[in-house]
C-alpha cells in the first residue's frame, strides 16, 4: 500500500507528534508499505523513506506554509497514493492543508488526532465547520484514546467516525527482564515529561508535597523528576519553596536507555497531566512493571484500571493521595507490580496499531468512493 503522512511537525524536530509518527513510519515501511512524509519542518534526508519538505522562509522555522494547500495538491496528484495519512494536534494548519488537498484529489483520508481538544478548541472547529464544512468531506478520523475521541465526537457528531487507534510502542523494549528486583528501603517515584504548563509540573511538585505529608516519616521517599522545558525555573523555585530538594531531583532530559534504567528502580510512576490524550511515559512505565498514577480522565485510564495496573484520581489533591497510598502499602504497591509485569498492554503493540489504521485505511477508501460516486464538492 502507498501512504503518504502529513505532518506539520516530523524528524529531526523531537517532540510526541514527531517521534510517534516517525516510528510509525518506519514500522510501516519494515511492514512492507510504501511510505513516504510530507512536512513542513526542514531538515535532511530520511534514511528510510522519501521525506518532501515543503518549507517557507519563516521566522523561528515555524512549521507552516501560506501555500501548502497548492503544494500539497501537486504532490498528491503526481504520487497518487492510496491513502494520505494527516496528523494533528489542536491547531495544526500544515495538515489541514493537507486534508482539503486530499479529499480535493480525491484521495482516500485518515486523521489523526494527537491531542485532546479542550472546550476552546471544540468551539474553534465548530466554528471552521459552519466555513469549510469539514465534517461532509468524508474523512475518516481516529483518535489515540478514548479520552481524546470523546471531545471529537461531540464536534463532529454522525458525519465523522471516530477511532480510537492509540500511539504504538516497542513493548519488548520495555518488559523487565529476568527476576523481579530485589526489596530496597523506601519509595522511589519517577516523573517524565515536557517541563511545560500543558503538563502540570508545578502541581506535581504540589502533589509530592501533598504524598510526603501521607507517608510516615519512617518511610524514605526520593523522587525524580525527568525532562526539561519552560517550566522548569519554576519547577526548581517551587521545590525549594517547599523543602523538597532534600529528595525530589530533577535530573533533566534523559536518552530512552537512561530512562528504562530510572523505571527498573522505580517504585511508583505519577502522570499529572489532565488534558493527557495518551501518556506514552506512563504506557513505558506500566509496561516495565511500575504501578503507574494518573488522571481519571487521561488517555492514561485506556491501560490503567484503578486498583489493577495503578491508582487513579480526579484532581492533584487525590493523585498526592494515591501516591502516599502506595508508599504506605508495600503489599498493594507489589501486587500492582507483578500484574503489570506478568501482563502486556496489548491494544498498544505495533501488531495492533498497524491493524488499527489498517482498516480506517479501508474504510477511508469507501468513503472516498461514495463521495465520489455522489459528485460531492468542498
Amino acid at each position: 500500500m502507498k501512504i503518504l503522512h502529513v505532518s506539520d511537525c516530523f524528524l529531526p524536530r523531537l517532540g510526541g507528534i514527531e517521534v510517534q509518527v516517525g516510528d510509525l513510519v518506519r514500522v510501516q515501511s519494515e511492514a512492507g508499505h510504501e511510505v513516504e512524509v510530507a512536512t513542513a519542518t526542514p531538515g535532511a534526508a530520511h534514511d528510510r523513506v522519501p521525506v518532501h519538505r515543503i518549507t517557507a522562509p519563516l521566522p523561528f522555522e515555524l512549521p507552516v506554509h501560506p501555500r501548502g494547500g497548492f503544494h500539497l495538491l501537486r504532490l498528491f496528484r503526481r504520487r497518487r497514493p492510496d491513502v494520505v495519512h494527516c496528523h494533528v494536534g489542536a491547531v495544526s494548519p500544515f495538515a489541514w492543508q493537507g486534508v482539503r488537498s486530499a479529499v480535493e484529489a480525491g484521495l482516500p483520508t485518515v486523521v489523526t488526532v494527537h491531542s485532546m481538544w479542550d472546550p476552546a478548541t471544540q468551539r474553534l472547529y465548530r466554528t471552521l465547520d459552519g466555513l469549510l464544512r469539514w465534517t461532509r468531506w468524508g474523512v475518516v478520523a481516529t483518535a489515540v484514546s478514548e479520552a481524546a475521541a470523546r471531545p471529537i465526537r461531540r464536534t463532529a457528531g454522525r458525519g465523522v467516525p471516530v477511532h480510537v487507534v492509540s500511539n504504538g510502542l516497542d513493548l519488548s523494549q520495555w518488559r523487565p527482564e529476568g527476576e523481579p528486583p530485589p526489596p530496597h528501603e523506601g519509595v522511589h517515584v519517577v516523573a517524565v515529561g515536557r517541563l511545560a504548563p500543558r503538563k502540570q509540573p508545578i502541581g506535581l511538585v504540589r502533589l509530592l508535597d501533598v504524598a510526603r505529608r501521607g507517608v510516615p516519616a519512617a518511610i524514605p521517599m526520593r523522587a525524580t523528576i525527568v525532562g526539561d522545558g519552560p517550566a522548569r525555573p519554576a519547577v526548581e523555585r517551587q521545590v525549594r519553596a517547599r523543602g523538597l530538594d532534600g529528595w525530589v531531583s530533577l535530573p533533566g532530559r534523559l536518552s530512552r536507555e537512561e530512562i528504562r534504567g530510572l523505571l527498573a528502580e522505580a517504585d511508583v510512576f505519577v502522570a499529572p497531566a489532565p488534558l493527557e490524550s495518551f501518556g506514552l511515559a506512563a504506557l513505558e512505565a506500566r509496561t516495565a512493571g511500575v504501578p503507574v498514577v494518573a488522571r481519571e480522565s487521561s488517555g492514561v485510564a485506556d491501560f490503567v484500571r484503578h486498583g489493577r495496573e495503578g491508582l487513579l484520581a480526579s484532581d492533584l489533591r487525590g493523585l498526592g493521595e494515591a501516591v502516599a497510598r502506595l508508599a504506605r502499602d508495600g503489599e498493594l504497591r507489589s501486587r500492582i507490580a507483578a500484574h503489570n509485569r506478568a501482563t502486556e498492554p496489548s491494544p498498544a503493540g505495533w501488531p495492533a496499531v498497524l491493524d488499527g489504521f489498517e482498516r480506517c485505511y479501508a474504510e477511508a477508501a469507501e468513503r472516498a468512493l461514495a463521495r465520489a460516486r455522489s459528485g460531492a464538492a468542498l
